[in-house]
């Protein structure tokens, strides 16, 4: 009985240890961004390389579908969609949800941009996300056309997060739509 005590609590302690070394392996401004294909609540798949030597891309983690904060801050991006829009970048929400919930929540609050899922929580863990709970942290991060992450935002405000989105956007000279056409 003690040797199978043992054995679990050695698998225990290495499961801990590399929940900690995941926790702790998140990404720094300058670091490439790690690749990922997750399928979105519009059905598609995306893959971040798909976007690399095109345009930015903006990833902004949240915890869990239909809680208060997430709906906040999904609605406030969607309130801002406009002004996000008259960017040249691709952006998405991502959280630990199945695809089947995002994509629930995302017809719910008429979302009008794609909510990746990582049930797997392997883009999470690859960006340093995945809190010690198993959720993503509430946190967004700018990637230029390159792959390159030029900025985090930690602190991201429910409920101004689409205004923080487009300013954050516009502060790090990201491309507008139009720009590329001489408008």
């Amino acid at each position: 009985m003690f040797t199978q005590w043992r054995k679990t609590g050695v698998a225990v302690l290495g499961v801990a240890a590399m929940l900690a070394s995941t926790l702790s392996a998140a990404l720094e401004v300058g670091d490439k961004a790690p690749d990922f294909t997750l399928q979105a609540s519009d059905g598609n798949i995306y893959s971040l390389s798909d976007f690399v030597g095109k345009q930015p891309v903006v990833l902004a983690f949240f915890p869990a579908a239909f809680t208060g904060g997430c709906t906040i801050q999904c609605k406030a991006i969607r309130d801002s969609s406009d002004e996000i829009k008259s960017f040249d970048v691709t952006y998405f929400m991502a959280s630990v949800d199945t695809v089947e919930k995002n994509t629930e929540f995302a017809k719910e609050y008429e979302l009008d941009f794609p909510v990746l899922a990582d049930p797997e929580k392997t883009m999470t863990a690859a960006f340093g996300v995945l809190s010690e709970r198993g959720f993503a942290n509430r946190w967004t991060y700018y990637i230029d056309a390159q792959g390159v992450v030029v900025q985090i935002d930690k602190s991201t405000n429910p409920s101004s997060a689409g205004k923080d989105l487009a300013e954050s956007m516009a502060n790090l000279g990201f491309p507008r739509a139009n720009q590329s056409a001489g408008l």
